[in-house]
Formats: structure tokens, C-alpha cells, sequence
């Protein structure tokens, strides 16, 4: 039985070793836990079905890094076999709002990152979001760079089992930021929208869209960017009895206000990192218009 045993232990390593080299033909990073597959980050731009299904048959990955425009309803099915999956990071996917039903495969996900999902397409209003109710371990959500807009937050509004939520350079409305209102929040950072050229396009977020952020009081850490603010904040901030960690960053506000929030809110940490009037100028006018 010894030597048998040992024959099946050696046959094993070249299997591996094979299984590594086909992730790595294909560009991938990949780390490996105690001789296990878990992580991998790879650009899927050139990536064939066959790149696809190569990739879906390393069950044991926990964490996976993806990009690229082939990411579609059809290829994401391809990788539904990952089930083993905790946190997916994706830029430039290009699915409908149909497609994202393929989520519901991924019953262990806890976090997910959208950068820049099907931009511009008419396809994805974002509605399809709310299939990601059908995670039950998924706490956080980055929803950042679409084109979708209220209807992707009053989807993102019914995933009610998140904790964490981000989102800049999206579509949405003060109305949209209404939605996030009903989610039992930990941690949120909320950013600019990006203007729509040669069209009018109202802010998504000032010193207004504190009143919808003061509804959540389940919050412990805030992050606020790319806005014109002053201490008027001052009582939205302080009812929300939980909160500990303030991040203002890429905002117009003075040293002075910053100081008075800081002094109004003795139980949280406020970290603050100033604007240079030329930053201001390039991100806040030429860029933001705001």
C-alpha cells in the first residue's frame, strides 16, 4: 500500500504544477493557500469561452480580480462554478441587468466591487441589482464610474443585508441617494456624479444630502469626497449616534469649518486632507462642474 501511496502523492504534483501553468498562460496572478488555489487577478480583454471555462474550473478560488468588455451574461455563467467565492473586484463588465441573476451561484460572496459596469449601455439600467439580494453573506458593495443612475440605487436600496457601501462617478440623483437610507449601514462613502457633457446634470451630492445620510444611524464611519461642504453639516453629523471615523477628502471646505466639526464631534476621528486651489479648479469646475 506504501508504494502505491506515494504514486498517488507524486502523480498529483505535475497535475498541479499543470493546473498553475494553464492559469498563468493566461496572464493571471495567482496566490496560493497551503498548495490551494484562492486567489487570482487576470485581464480578461482577449479572453475566448475557452479562457472562460479554464478559468471557471478552479473551484477553489476565494477571491477574484477581473476586467475587460468579454465579461458578459454569457461568460459569467461560464464561471458560476466558483463557489468558493468571497470577494470579486470586476472593471468595464459588460452585463445586462439580466445577466446579474448569475450572482445568485455565488452563496458565500461578502464582497463586491463594480468599477465602471457596462458604461454607456442601454442594456443595464441597473435595475438588475437587486438580484444580489440573493447573497446572504454579501456586506459590502462598491458601485462606482456607471452610467446607471436612481434606479440602480433603489435596486441597490433592497439589498438589505449590507453594511458597506461606496459609490463615486455614478448617474444617480439626490432622489436615487434616498434609497440608501433603508440599508442598516456600518460604513458608506458617497462622491460626485460625473457630468453628462453638453447636458445639464444637478449634483449628486452636497451639503443637502446630508439629511438622507443622517437617516442611517446605524453608521460607524463616513467618508464624504468631491463636493463643496461647510460646517451647516455640523447637526446631520451629530445625529448619528454611532459614528467614529469621518474621512472629508477632494472637498472645498476651509481648515476653519473642518476644525469645528472636528471640535462638535469629540467621539470621532476627522480626517482631513486639504484642497490646493488648483486642485480645486481642475476636479471640483473643469471636471465636476460644480
Amino acid at each position: 500500500m506504501k508504494p502505491l501511496f506515494c504514486l498517488l502523492l507524486l502523480s498529483s504534483v505535475p497535475l498541479f504544477a499543470a493546473d498553475l501553468q494553464a492559469l498563468q498562460k493566461l496572464g493571471a496572478k495567482v496566490t496560493e493557500t497551503a498548495g490551494i488555489i484562492t486567489q487570482v487577478s487576470v485581464k480578461c480583454d482577449a479572453f475566448t469561452e475557452a479562457d472562460f471555462r479554464t478559468l471557471g474550473s478552479f473551484t477553489t478560488i476565494k477571491d477574484l480580480t477581473i476586467s475587460g468588455k468579454t465579461i458578459t451574461d454569457d461568460t459569467l455563467a461560464m464561471l458560476t462554478g466558483l463557489t468558493e467565492l468571497e470577494r470579486l473586484s470586476s472593471d468595464g463588465i459588460q452585463l445586462t441587468d439580466e445577466g446579474f441573476k448569475h450572482f445568485a451561484a455565488f452563496q458565500k460572496l461578502k464582497s463586491l466591487s463594480l468599477f465602471h459596469p457596462a458604461f454607456r449601455s442601454k442594456a443595464f439600467t441597473g435595475s438588475g441589482l437587486a438580484h444580489l439580494k440573493a447573497l446572504p453573506k454579501l456586506e459590502k458593495l462598491t458601485f462606482a464610474g456607471s452610467t446607471a443612475g436612481d434606479v440602480a440605487l433603489e435596486a441597490i436600496g433592497q439589498i438589505t443585508q449590507l453594511k458597506e457601501f461606496r459609490t463615486w462617478h455614478t448617474a444617480q440623483t439626490q432622489a436615487g441617494n434616498v434609497h440608501l437610507s433603508k440599508l442598516p449601514l456600518t460604513a458608506l462613502r458617497v462622491g460626485q456624479r460625473l457630468p453628462e457633457w453638453g447636458k445639464d446634470s444637478p449634483v449628486s451630492f452636497d451639503e443637502s444630502s446630508m439629511m438622507t445620510i443622517s437617516q442611517i444611524k446605524t453608521l460607524e464611519s463616513l467618508e464624504l469626497t468631491e463636493a463643496r461642504l461647510s460646517a451647516k453639516i455640523i447637526p446631520q453629523l451629530k445625529s448619528l449616534p454611532k459614528l467614529t471615523k469621518l474621512r472629508i477628502e477632494t472637498v472645498d471646505i476651509s481648515v476653519a469649518d473642518v476644525e469645528a466639526i472636528q471640535a462638535a464631534l469629540p467621539s470621532c476621528k476627522v480626517d482631513f486632507k486639504a484642497m490646493t486651489e488648483a486642485d480645486k479648479d481642475a476636479l471640483l469646475v473643469k471636471k465636476l462642474r460644480l
